[in-house]
């Protein structure tokens, strides 16, 4: 594995660097966790599957994605999305990035 740490966190606001798309992240994995025949037919720019991916929330959507970090970058517009998943996932909107409640049952 690359000697990379995750460049993006959970509730942080990311545009995508190719599609055009804004989004928030709600999960990440240190490496490629998908499966062989989704990359292959999936992740046509071939990012590399010993960096970080990201799960992310896309604005105006109804669907997720899966993204390799290389492909993200911050998006500073610090405006919240829009997306149905949103409350099941997070709590709050707050200085540009998403909060979820951390208490535990």
């Amino acid at each position: 594995m690359e000697d990379e740490r995750a460049k993006f966190h959970v509730g942080q606001l990311v545009h995508h660097r190719l599609f055009g798309y804004r989004g928030v992240v709600f999960d990440a994995d240190p490496v490629f966790m998908g499966s062989d025949e989704w990359y292959e037919q999936v992740a046509r720019s071939r990012p590399s599957k010993e960096a970080p991916w990201y799960h992310v929330l896309v604005h105006d959507a109804q669907h997720t994605t899966y993204v390799a970090e290389r492909n993200l970058e911050p998006d500073d517009r610090d405006e919240p999305i829009r997306h149905p998943l949103l409350d099941q996932l997070f709590d709050q909107f707050e200085d540009g990035r998403y909060r979820r409640d951390t208490s535990v049952n």
